[in-house]
């Protein structure tokens, strides 16, 4: 059994590696550019990607390397840390505001966005919520619980809607996987997608987007620009694609190139081929990672690795679909592709979670053997 979750734990670091070097190629490609027109040197988000790679196998080593019992016991106050430095975003002179959004915060140069790391607190607190709740007395319902909407509400006032909708995704799943009450689950799922829906109508510029999402064609030198520049970028790759650095659209036509719409850079390089490949390495990477949780003996150990993949599949499907066109725009990277240091240390935290949870069972085992 140690030897079957060895060999899986090894492809699934094949599959990781794989993604984050075809990110680094393809921020280079989408942002050469960019890089040298705003910052002199068209190097400068390729080896800014780089040095993120690098703290982020460092952080998800320590992680791996930690006990994750230690995490679950703990979310409590890993989610209200998070908490923290989401109010910190509000702060003028910490908070940076960009597009009308308080999401990022501004520490000697770096720039960090406490968003992307309340994906995995919530989740972790959720299970610990939802696995305990019927052997919490009252004050701890109330503490837990505050904590979490606390997350929610600071969030939709940032505002940053796409990690809100990632946040509460992540928790539901983990209600979902957890011993909470079905008929309860249900009730929350459903009360969930009324205010998910109001929260969508209450703003003109979410409105907007489901517009433009509907026949992005009629305001196509505005709010449809980005995505019709995506499909021409698409239609431009074909079968074979254009080859690596030769893409026309990242040449100041479609906007957050190197960013939220890489893919479309991807496809018109690759064309249909690249495509499909990427695709199919997302799709191994979470049939790995769901599969590795499926052999985890421990309970614990099993949803929160469950939780990680969905959190990182979920982002996956949802940029992909944007970027095709298939979904409203919103402003969610590609995991491991695109460019972004506080996304790409988060994933990698989530993954040395994995990974914790992995040897873990293996030493168990070991012991035993």
């Amino acid at each position: 059994m140690n030897d079957l979750l060895e060999k899986n734990g090894n492809f699934f670091k094949m599959v990781i590696g794989t993604l984050v070097t075809i990110g680094i190629i393809m921020i280079y490609s989408a942002s050469y550019m960019y890089s040298k027109e705003v910052y002199g040197s068209s190097l400068y988000y390729m080896w800014k990607q780089v040095i993120f790679c690098a703290v982020s196998l460092v952080g998800a080593y320590i992680v791996a390397k930690s006990k994750y019992q230690f995490w679950f016991r703990n979310s409590f106050y890993l989610n209200l840390t998070v908490c923290f430095l989401l109010l910190l975003t509000f702060i003028p002179g910490l908070g940076v505001t960009a597009k009308g959004a308080n999401r990022w915060l501004y520490f000697s140069g770096v720039t960090l966005q406490p968003g992307e790391f309340a994906k995995y607190t919530t989740m972790i607190l959720g299970y610990y919520i939802f696995e305990f709740f019927d052997k919490m007395d009252i004050k701890q319902k109330i503490k837990n619980i505050s904590c979490l909407l606390l997350t929610f509400v600071l969030l939709i006032n940032q505002p940053d809607f796409g990690t809100f909708f990632i946040c509460s995704c992540a928790v539901m799943f983990a209600c979902f996987l957890s011993n909470f009450p079905r008929k309860i689950f249900y009730s929350i799922v459903g009360g969930g997608a009324v205010v998910a829906v109001l929260l969508m109508l209450s703003q003109p510029y979410r409105v907007q987007r489901l517009t433009t999402f509907l026949d992005p064609w009629k305001n196509s030198r505005g709010s449809g620009f980005q995505i019709i520049q995506s499909w021409i970028g698409f239609a431009n790759g074909g079968f074979f694609g254009k080859g690596v650095g030769n893409s026309l659209e990242k040449l100041f036509f479609l906007p957050e190139a190197h960013n939220d719409f890489i893919f479309s850079v991807v496809g018109e390089e690759f064309g249909f081929l690249g495509v499909i490949f990427l695709v199919g390495l997302f799709l191994s990477f979470i049939f790995l990672g769901f599969k590795i949780a499926l052999m985890l003996e421990d309970r614990v150990a099993s949803l929160l690795s469950s939780g990680v993949i969905f959190i990182i599949g979920l982002q996956v499907v949802l940029n992909m679909g944007v970027v095709l066109g298939l979904l409203p725009t919103k402003g969610l990277n590609l995991p491991f592709i695109s460019s972004g240091g506080s996304s790409l240390f988060a994933n990698f935290i989530g993954i040395g979670l994995i990974f914790s949870c992995l040897n873990r069972q293996i030493e168990k085992r070991s012991q035993f053997s």
